[in-house]
């Protein structure tokens, strides 16, 4: 397993700061400590405080203020899923759920895959996952994962309901999201995105397809998604 001294430092303090503003210890329109406290204080650079910051203001969190310092922002109704760090990070202690629909499973990639494969992964096959995410028990995002299937033993062994695909990774694997490419365009619901989603059929909901990049040059993830935009809007940065 993972310890938290393999965490990047960044991420560690970007975590501890969430919990902080998601808990109420910072509340709307409190300034955050200055870069130079917050370097004395968990002892990491400048550039590494910095990058939290950023992460934290990509997300919603915060806003910087040039000659202010960082303002602690109203939370977020919008849903941080172009954030690397995840769904459930972004997202913090609301109402997350997730729905196992189809647990994972090892297959060969579909014919049509919707990006090019390497050489590697074609001969490896993938773990295939469905889930629907639910915040405060709304159906949000309907989630069909593809992670190739390189060095992840007993991966499809594990239990994902309610759990982050991400901190799972992090954690068990020593995997962590770098960024990525991804299509986004509006498509008619069928009748299971439907369902799913409790929508209309053909009622117009947001796709995105998207190729994550790792510390692991050779692995990648990849994941189809739906999302049902009536209640929350997403945002942020990838």
């Amino acid at each position: 397993m993972v310890t938290p001294k393999s965490i990047p430092q960044y991420k560690r303090l970007y975590e501890i700061l969430r919990k902080h503003i998601s808990d109420g210890v910072y509340m709307e329109g409190d300034l955050l400590p200055s870069e130079n406290e917050l370097c004395k204080l968990y002892g990491m650079t400048r550039p590494t405080v910095r990058q939290s910051l950023s992460t934290l203001a990509n997300e919603g969190y915060i806003k910087k203020r040039q000659g202010k310092g960082s303002i602690v922002n109203h939370f977020p109704r919008e849903i941080g899923i172009l954030s690397v760090s995840g769904t459930t990070s972004a997202v913090g202690d609301r109402k997350l759920k997730t729905m196992i629909i189809a647990k994972p499973v090892l297959m060969q990639w579909p014919a049509d895959f919707m990006f090019t494969l390497t050489e590697l992964e074609k001969e490896s096959g993938c773990i295939y996952m469905e889930r629907v995410r639910f915040l405060d028990d709304v159906p949000i995002f309907y989630d069909i994962s593809y992670i190739a299937n390189i060095n992840l033993p007993r991966i499809t062994a594990r239990q994902f309901e309610n759990r982050s695909l991400f901190q799972i990774l992090r954690d068990s694997y020593r995997i962590e999201i770098k960024g990525g490419d991804q299509r986004i365009k509006a498509i008619p619901a069928t009748a299971k995105i439907s369902r799913y989603l409790h929508l209309k059929r053909e009622q117009p909901v947001l796709h995105l397809e998207r190729k994550m990049e790792t510390n692991n040059p050779d692995l990648f993830l990849y994941s189809s998604i739906f999302c049902n935009t009536e209640k929350y809007s997403i945002f942020g940065r990838f």
